[in-house]
């Protein structure tokens, strides 16, 4: 009786709002068909744009003038670790000048892949010593060792950059509530969902085409999941172990740093794994702007069309990625089981066998490359090419399969990619202001409301609507057709355990795919276009669909399945009625998350030749137009923003709906 009373309390407000949104759709219907009258309505007044992006460039270049000592600067000191690393891993440190100059090599291939096999092995045991050893190795018998260094001395100054920034702004957010709410956590927004390539345009323009350059926006960029990860794990810290401290006569500070942090170091440990996989993936972009390395390879390959090339420095970014990715889960994992290596030993080498090995190693071979170049470049008479393979097979498909491929690009084009574009590119920018405010007020009242139609209409106002609804129809198709194929997976996944181990190791290798390796296959099959986009994101974004929604149906607690049997539910009931009731927030989630990478993948797309938001940064970046791109940067970012905010308000009010 009382399920039935609260049902019909509950009917009322549901019709009320169905009216509702019937009648808002009415009016923007009828704004739409007097378009002739109303065409302001539809499409933002080219005379009343505000000139965001004039004053965006001069503030730059104002700064640029007036603040040069201070980028110079800054260049200066960081350009001191930085060269190290360089010189240690790539290059070769050169003491003296001219003939008398003495060379000490960089560190020997060997010892190297050495030290990583020693890693994987103290971090995880001999299975991940030899993969993360292997991977090294892959890289030197492919001639892919120098451009990987290069790569690798980069991150290995900016993480560590990245994990100091994001603790101590973590802990900052942690302790100030106020602070989190009103500063922190709108700027990691802005900093998560503002497209990689905007990250270079202020620093192409502050710090000019160098290493240095690419460094700061790598670490920006990465930065954000270790301030997460750090208020995340401080406050998933027991309330009795920080009493405990309190009780013991600790400080504020020995509290923080030799009790809560200690305990929440399983989590900062995932934190510092998002940042490495962040910075690698940052790095690739930022060859633009003169990191070099791996990512100005594939770039290269790209430019040229050279499919084998393009895919060898794409799979090596692969190999090093899986190697990080592994490593550092691995030293995760073993944090969160206690099992922290030492002993009371005073003895350094003993306490730290692997690293003290380690260690060695690398001197002797290091100082053996001095007289015996194998050691300190890798010879070319061991290393192997693929690129004329990758060449011939894509040659293959394209010739035997080119007439398929050109018809399901055609129809995809005609029937679906076009209409769907018209669509979005007429909708009027008022009415979806209107609409997207009505969603928010229904979801989560007047606040979000205000915040979704204020930052829709920045897309407008700025002159950028038609750019920012190709944008939107691009990422819309591609994150639908994800959920479309990911969602069924992550469902087949979790109801068979066999089926999981299949998906989980294919999902991991995407996920550590950097984003460059997707485009490279599919635009030699289908050239350049929105297809191409299309084809890419989808593959780039269907990881969080299958992984959230698996996720989702195996946290239902076993007591409510058992509660359903014993209700009499049959299988398939207790499935659709039951555990997908109660996942649906969480796979929500994963749809959200994959709007999120459709949207970040879509601005790299602009690359292949889609003409939407991502295209307009890409153009601002060849032309160092800082207020052209740093505006439709934010616009990229307010996109991602709404999306965000309504899918995360929609989630709230259904988790509180199913308490």
């Amino acid at each position: 009786m009382t399920v039935t009373a609260r049902a019909s309390r509950a009917r009322p407000p549901i019709q009320r709002w169905l009216v509702i949104w019937v009648l808002a759709l009415a009016v923007v219907l009828v704004v739409f068909l007097l378009q002739e009258r109303l065409p302001w309505a539809v499409n933002y007044p080219a005379e009343a744009v505000v000139p965001v992006a004039d004053w965006v460039s001069a503030l730059m270049g104002w700064i640029k003038s007036n603040l040069s000592w201070l980028t110079r600067s800054i260049t200066a000191v960081l350009s001191v670790p930085l060269d190290f690393a360089l010189n240690l891993l790539a290059k070769n440190f050169k003491f003296g000048h001219g003939a008398d100059a003495f060379v000490l090599p960089r560190l020997s291939w060997v010892g190297v892949c050495a030290a990583a096999f020693l890693a994987g092995y103290s971090a995880g045991g001999r299975k991940l010593g030899m993969l993360v050893g292997g991977c090294f190795l892959y890289i030197a018998l492919f001639g892919q060792w120098t451009s990987a260094m290069l790569t690798l001395a980069l991150i290995s100054i900016a993480v560590p950059f990245c994990i100091l920034t994001g603790l101590f702004a973590g802990i900052w957010a942690w302790r100030k509530p106020r602070a989190e709410r009103l500063v922190v956590s709108p700027a990691l927004d802005l900093m998560q969902t503002i497209p990689t390539f905007a990250y270079l345009i202020p620093m192409l323009l502050l710090f000019g085409n160098s290493p240095v350059s690419a460094m700061i926006a790598t670490a920006i960029f990465a930065t954000p999941p270790m301030v997460r990860a750090t208020m995340l794990g401080l406050s998933r810290v027991p309330l009795e172990i920080g009493e405990f401290s309190d009780m013991a006569g600790c400080t504020a500070r020995q509290k923080l740093w030799r009790v809560l942090l200690p305990s929440a170091r399983p989590t900062l440990m995932v934190g510092v794994n998002q940042v490495i996989m962040l910075a690698l993936n940052m790095v690739i972009i930022a060859s633009m702007i003169g990191a070099g390395g791996l990512g100005y390879d594939v770039l290269l390959a790209l430019r040229a069309l050279k499919v084998g090339e393009a895919m060898e420095a794409g799979l090596a970014i692969v190999a090093l990625a899986i190697a990080l990715d592994r490593l550092s889960q691995a030293i995760a994992h073993k944090q969160a089981k206690g099992n922290v290596h030492g002993s009371a030993s005073p003895g350094f080498w003993r306490r730290y066998p692997n690293l003290t090995l380690a260690i060695v190693i690398l001197v002797v071979t290091t100082l053996l490359g001095v007289f015996v170049p194998a050691f300190a470049a890798v010879p070319k008479a061991i290393t192997f090419t693929t690129a004329p393979l990758w060449k011939a097979a894509v040659n293959w498909v394209t010739i035997n399969f080119f007439d398929i491929i050109e018809a399901f690009r055609v129809a995809l084009i005609l029937n679906v990619l076009n209409p769907l574009r018209a669509f979005c590119e007429g909708f009027p920018w008022l009415g979806a202001v209107f609409l997207l405010g009505l969603a928010g007020y229904q979801l989560s009242g007047l606040r979000l409301a205000a915040l979704v139609a204020g930052l829709t209409a920045f897309c407008a106002i700025t002159g950028l609507w038609e750019k920012t609804m190709a944008t939107v129809y691009l990422c819309g198709i591609s994150a639908f057709i994800a959920c479309l194929i990911g969602i069924p997976i992550g469902l087949a996944a979790a109801r068979s355990d066999r089926f999981e181990k299949i998906v989980t190791p294919v999902i991991d290798t995407l996920q550590v795919l950097p984003s460059f390796c997707f485009i490279i296959p599919v635009v030699m099959l289908f050239r350049v276009g929105d297809v191409t986009a299309m084809i890419a994101t989808v593959a780039f974004a269907v990881v969080p669909a299958i992984r959230y929604t698996n996720h989702g149906i195996r946290q239902v607690p076993p007591a409510l399945i058992e509660a359903a049997k014993v209700s009499g539910c049959t299988p398939r009931q207790t499935f659709f009625r039951v555990q997908l009731a109660l996942a649906l927030p969480e796979i929500m989630l994963g749809v959200n998350q994959t709007i999120l990478m459709a949207l970040a993948m879509i601005i790299i797309c602009a690359m292949v030749g889609t003409r939407d938001l991502g295209q307009e940064v890409f153009i601002a970046l060849s032309k160092a137009d800082s207020g052209r791109g740093i505006v439709a940067g934010l616009a990229i970012a307010f996109i991602g923003i709404v999306a965000d905010r309504l899918f995360n308000a929609w989630t709230a009010k259904a988790r509180a709906r199913l308490g």
